[in-house]
């Protein structure tokens, strides 16, 4: 595995250059942080993802996570990262500081985190579901919940989940079956499945602390019957100490990538003695989830870029160290008298490697993005700036949870291949990668889940407000670019694909118009990778036309090499990956129906 498995020079550039961290700091919120600080934030949690995450990233994988005697055993390093997490203020960070946290911008938590997850994927999971869950008892609870279970939460000491599905229900949360009972005593009894509950108990943490839904007994069918509650595997008695609050492990879940992260089936209410505290109004449960849905969602796209990332640096690493044929002559043949070529100098190996580093940093700033303007809507001055981007971000969260989970996946297939027989050997990391890789795609949402919220919600909203505001936001690269000659090309080639992107949703408006909408979202996938990639290249225009103009600075940050690769990588994606939304349009816009059932079954 590369030794640098994190690029930090383009985590520090995007984060401050390319989407201006440093002009939020003005903000009331933030005004306590400059960049020194955010930096030697940053730079803390590389230091100790370099001592205690890192090194223990391929033993984790070769001693997974297991389930004996209803409780879940993990490596030791859990509990180092858990506990240091909270004593360096990385799981309270972006809170308040009368919750306890450090009003740390989110950007610069997830540029932290981002690194934590390129180290070892395998650990960060723990302290950012706690981090989500104590986030929802202090914007939803009451003050007794925020007293009893966050400062623990914060300090790494008491771990917390999310638990959402259960066996019968999947992703359909409308078919949940978890109970809740009212009682005299002011909480429910609870009763009911969880299953894929990431880090859902181990033997290092004191307590957890379940954030589950569950509908109250005569609640309405589907989504809205739906409420929260805080469910603590031990409750605190009046002398300050934990007994057991029936929640039983029943199985850890055996996973083919992100073995040291546990997934577990958690069962409540066996004896009839499990209890849960309303989060807020019954009824709202599901709305209330969301709220640590799309930080979670984030941090899932956030994830799946970090682990694109380490794998290419680990595949450059070996390109630039493995000899192996040699050069075509001009005359067509090789000189078999010649020292053999590291691979990177053969062209089929440059286009791999470009391509895992035009989807890794690529995915880098898409995160980068929807963290900003989180920033924003957090510190907006007025309502008109909270709606603009609450809107923007509605819209892009679900190309952030499944562009790098998909194409990220593709990177990394591609890093294996350019290892060759050694990539599929477990001597190097890439063959891990790949395996954890795997679940992005399926976390917080499949992707199809994710296109239809895309092309079934959010480009429909508030009659396509959202839409429109990003395409404002693209034309404004846009129109930055086209004023430098050896941009202006690229501009206009961005242009053509969001007038295709119309065409494409004229075709498709009908089938929703007149109210058959399976017809309507049957290739929202489709629909999902053409934005993608629009956006994506979005993303590289802007960080070509930054680059464009420091490559002229002689007082520019970075070397002149930094900037004019990330130009190069920026001509890759347009020439190899833009190209693709013909196709893709071709295909959205065909009136042949192909995947719907019809009458006569033709998948045998």
């Amino acid at each position: 595995m590369s030794k640098k498995y994190v690029d930090l020079e383009t985590l520090k550039y995007l984060l401050y250059d390319v989407h201006s961290l440093e002009n939020l700091l003005s903000r009331e919120r933030f005004q306590e942080h400059d960049m020194e600080s955010l930096n030697l934030f940053i730079d803390s949690v590389k230091e100790f993802s370099d001592r205690e995450l890192y090194p223990y990233f391929k033993e984790m994988d070769e001693t997974p996570a297991y389930h004996k005697d209803g409780k879940v055993i993990v490596h030791k390093q859990v509990e180092t990262v858990m506990r240091q997490s909270g004593e360096m203020g990385i799981i309270a960070a972006s809170f308040d500081y009368e919750d306890g946290g450090l009003q740390i911008p989110f950007s610069a938590l997830q540029a932290a985190v981002y690194v934590m997850d390129a180290a070892n994927n395998h650990l960060p999971g723990y302290p950012s579901l706690t981090q989500g869950a104590a986030e929802l008892i202090v914007e939803f609870g009451n003050d007794a919940l925020k007293e009893t279970y966050v400062p623990n939460m914060l300090a790494g000491i008491w771990g917390g989940t999310m638990c959402l599905t259960e066996p019968q229900a999947g992703s359909s949360l409308s078919d949940i079956v978890t109970k809740a009972t009212p009682t005299d005593e002011g909480y429910y009894k609870i009763s009911g499945q969880k299953i894929f509950i990431s880090g859902g108990d181990h033997q290092y943490a004191d307590n957890f602390v379940h954030l589950v839904l569950a509908r109250i007994e005569g609640a309405p069918q589907g989504t809205k019957g739906i409420s929260l509650f805080v469910v603590p595997k031990k409750r605190l008695k009046e002398d300050g100490s934990l007994e057991y609050n029936d929640v039983m492990t029943i199985a850890d879940f055996q996973k083919m990538g992100q073995r040291g992260y546990c997934t577990t089936h958690l069962g409540f209410g066996d004896t009839d003695d499990c209890r849960g505290w309303l989060v807020g109004e019954a009824h709202k449960g599901l709305n209330q989830m969301f709220l640590m849905m799309n930080g979670a969602r984030i941090a899932v796209g956030r994830g799946a870029a970090a682990i694109a990332m380490a794998a290419y640096r680990t595949s450059l690493q070996y390109a630039n160290e493995r000899p192996q044929g040699r050069k075509l002559t001009s005359t067509g043949k090789k000189n078999p008298t010649e020292k053999q070529s590291l691979i990177i100098e053969h062209p089929d190996v440059r286009r791999m490697l470009l391509l895992q580093k035009s989807i890794a940093e690529g995915s880098l700033s898409l995160v980068f993005l929807a963290s900003k303007y989180q920033d924003i809507i957090t510190t907006a001055t007025s309502e008109e700036e909270k709606e603009k981007y609450s809107l923007l971000l509605e819209m892009i969260i679900p190309i952030v949870k499944t562009f790098p989970s998909e194409a990220g996946a593709e990177s990394v297939d591609n890093g294996l291949q350019v290892l060759g027989g050694y990539g599929f050997c477990t001597d190097f990391g890439l063959q891990q990668y790949y395996r954890d890789i795997r679940i992005s795609s399926l976390y917080e949402g499949t992707t199809g889940i994710q296109s239809q919220d895309l092309l079934g919600r959010k480009v429909t909203m508030q009659n396509g407000k959202g839409l429109a505001l990003l395409v404002t936001e693209i034309m404004r690269t846009i129109e930055a670019a086209a004023k430098e000659d050896d941009l202006k090309e690229y501009a206009a080639v961005l242009v053509e694909k969001l007038k295709l992107s119309e065409k494409v949703l004229a075709h498709l408006m009908p089938f929703a118009m007149k109210g058959n909408y399976e017809r309507y979202l049957a290739d929202a996938n489709l629909f999902m990778e053409y934005m993608s990639i629009v956006v994506i290249g979005w993303l590289w225009l802007e960080m070509a036309v930054d680059a464009k103009k420091e490559v002229a600075n002689p007082d520019r940050k970075y070397s002149q090499d930094f900037y004019e690769s990330k130009i190069h990588t920026m001509k890759f994606y347009f020439k190899y990956e833009v190209p693709k939304t013909v196709s893709l349009a071709v295909s959205l816009m065909d009136d042949g129906v192909l995947t719907i059932k019809q009458d006569k079954e033709y998948i045998l």
